[in-house]
């Protein structure tokens, strides 16, 4: 049987592709200190599943295609309160900030397109492109300056023919890089000048360091026709399994466009944007109590990262990852070694190799992202365990 092109071009997450090796030495006994996928630990808020338990209607109909409208006033004053102001037609409920992605590549992109992300990226990205017919043009970075990329001359530089968008997560997944306010004025007036859609991920906006105040693509109300702004509770709330986003823009026809791709899917769950709207009542202590946790965290990781020989970081500003390059020729081969042949002690560690989150062959090929989305003692633990590996790897 014939499979589509496109799928073909798509590979699995580098996430979860060593799943199978990590059941197995489960298997055989061992404890795996996960650092490979951001499922966060913290707690969820209550005011979620309090919202669940007191959903009480009769019927569980479809929820309207655009989203319930509790859920979009909720986002509509967490916007006002950011002083970024979005008609409610402006936003759309999604199946995660995912789908929204999704639905805003599908509305921009046709066959033979690129947009422009810097590298390394979230590699799911590379799929919602192929989908489209599209693919990612990198704009390069290096682990030695902090995977720095916010240069006008180094991102006009990759802008060519086929160029329709660009895109920024921002803070960064898997970099944890963190945008100026200059910064983001910078890349949206690119933007404006190439005629270009920005997209700005903002998963992580919450999770920044240096008490920079929130940031958004969105406050550049004067770039309307350009900018789209992805949004979830994933992160924000540590609700990942809610699967709610949304897609935000001021321009009218894209959000017309982006409708019809809502339509036919239908809806998102009910009784998920329902709770969802409740967690937007959750408070500023909650998000201050979360940011010092991951800091903790962070430095934590930097520091045991910096104890290692030949490990080249830098210390990230937002986002909940850490992005490194590792003393080992493949980290791919690496991993799958800590896994089969490793232990301490019963005890082994996974971690997400760096080489697909880039799209330039060869690159990222010793470095890795590591999530610390683990409790303090065992983020110890699962940082000792690493350098333990790469000094036995090395040794062999």
């Amino acid at each position: 049987m014939k499979f589509s092109s496109k799928v073909l071009k798509c590979g699995l997450s580098p996430m979860r592709k060593f799943h199978p090796y990590a059941v197995a030495a489960e298997a055989k006994g061992k404890k795996i200190y996960h650092l490979n996928i951001g499922q966060p630990d913290i707690e969820t808020p209550k005011a979620y599943f309090d919202a669940v338990k007191h959903f009480d209607l009769p019927v569980l109909e479809y929820a309207p295609s655009p989203g319930i409208p509790a859920l979009i006033d909720a986002i509509q004053k967490y916007y006002d309160d950011l002083d970024m102001h979005f008609e409610k037609g402006d936003i759309l409920i999604t199946n995660g900030g995912s789908e929204a992605l999704q639905i805003a590549m599908n509305c921009i992109l046709d066959d033979g397109d690129e947009i422009l992300i810097p590298e390394p990226f979230y590699p799911n990205y590379n799929t919602m492109a192929y989908t489209c017919g599209a693919k990612i043009h990198p704009i390069p970075t290096s682990p030695h300056d902090g995977y720095h990329y916010a240069d006008r001359a180094k991102v006009e530089a990759e802008i060519n023919g086929h160029t329709r968008a660009i895109m920024v997560t921002n803070p960064g997944n898997p970099t944890g890089c963190v945008l100026t306010p200059e910064e983001m004025r910078m890349m949206v007036d690119i933007a404006k000048a190439h005629d270009l859609f920005i997209i700005g991920d903002e998963a992580y906006r919450e999770f920044v360091y240096a008490g920079e105040p929130l940031q958004s693509m969105g406050q550049f109300a004067d770039a309307a026709e350009n900018v789209i702004v992805i949004d979830t509770v994933s992160k924000r709330f540590s609700a990942c399994g809610a699967r709610i986003g949304c897609l935000i823009s001021r321009n009218k026809e894209l959000m017309a466009q982006a409708m019809k791709y809502a339509q036919c899917r239908l809806s998102v769950p009910t009784i998920d944007q329902v709770a969802s709207a409740a967690l937007y009542t959750v408070g500023p202590d909650y998000f201050a109590a979360v940011r010092d946790e991951y800091k903790r965290r962070r430095d934590t990781v930097i520091r045991k990262l910096h104890q290692i020989p030949g490990v080249v970081c830098e210390c990230p500003k937002g986002a909940f990852y850490v992005m490194a390059a590792l003393p080992v020729d493949d980290a791919d081969t690496f991993q799958k070694w800590l896994l089969e042949e490793f232990d301490d002690n019963g005890d082994t560690v996974m971690f997400a190799p760096g080489e697909p989150f880039y799209a330039t062959p060869g690159k990222g090929k010793n470095e890795i992202r590591i999530a610390y989305v683990l409790k303090q003692e065992a983020l110890e633990r699962a940082m000792d365990l690493l350098a333990k590996g790469i000094a036995a790897y090395n040794a062999r």
